[in-house]
């Protein structure tokens, strides 16, 4: 027996409902733990420098950073485009919530320097590794570990994938974590660094998704590009592709 597509869809899980004051909490705590684990910052550092980390957990992390990288966005939304036809209206909003949270760590870049893992001498406590205050563009790459950009990228496309796909809800956080992981053990950034970019996420991405004015920006985007594209081949009836647009509008707006 065939199973229509609408019969499909109310078949999927929804995910609980979030409130941008929820994410925020969830940012803070991470703010938190980033300063906490500064005691255990240098030690860690020290101990994958020497190998100790196993191979095959190395492997995995260096396969995840595409998922905190913008080529591995770029590619995420070519994939959606072309395999998820219904979903290449919010487009927009996935670049904008993740790419526009590693930029948003970028600008932390600029206010403090700190030191990357490999060019300093893992000794003394985390807070030996910050440099100088408000370095601008004045310092090079090395110097520019605080906040992990990767990370605030990989936090910010999980929290908006898992909004427009509820199926991986739990996935794409865990893709997440790896990515930062992978931070840490290429040793591009202490393990701090990593906590304040997934929370630097955690407080950008939720305004391109839950109730702000952004938000609603991007509704209206949405809504203007809907009317403006043609049906692909083969797809739904006029009334059915109204009903999955306004379901895909509802699935963004509702907020518990």
């Amino acid at each position: 027996m065939t199973v229509s597509c609408a019969q499909a869809d109310a078949e999927i899980p929804l995910p609980r409902l979030r409130t941008i004051s929820q994410l925020w909490s969830c940012g803070a705590v991470l703010g938190g733990l980033g300063v906490a684990v500064l005691a255990v910052d240098v030690p860690l550092a020290a101990w994958v420098q020497r190998g100790s980390c196993p191979s095959f957990v190395e492997k995995l992390c260096g396969l995840s950073e595409t998922f905190g990288h913008g080529l591995g966005v770029a590619l995420i939304v070519v994939i959606i485009a072309v395999l998820d036809p219904w979903h290449r209206h919010v487009i927009p909003r996935i670049l904008a919530a993740s790419l526009g949270s590693g930029m948003l760590a970028n600008v932390f870049k600029l206010l403090l320097a700190r030191f990357r893992p490999q060019h300093v001498a893992l000794h003394g406590s985390g807070l030996d590794t910050f440099s100088n205050w408000f370095p601008l563009l004045g310092n090079g790459s090395w110097e520019q570990s605080f906040p992990s950009s990767h990370t605030a990228v990989a936090a910010g496309l999980a929290i908006v994938l898992a909004c427009f796909y509820p199926r991986g809800r739990w996935l794409f956080p865990i893709f997440a974590i790896l990515a930062g992981c992978e931070r840490v053990v290429d040793q591009y950034h202490f393990l701090s660094d990593v906590f304040w970019g997934a929370a630097i996420g955690c407080i950008f991405a939720p305004l391109c998704v839950y109730g702000s004015g952004l938000a609603r920006a991007f509704d209206r985007l949405e809504t203007r590009l809907l009317t403006r594209s043609a049906a692909p081949a083969g797809a739904r009836g006029p009334r059915q592709r109204a009903s999955r647009a306004a379901g895909s509008a509802a699935d963004v707006t509702r907020a518990a």
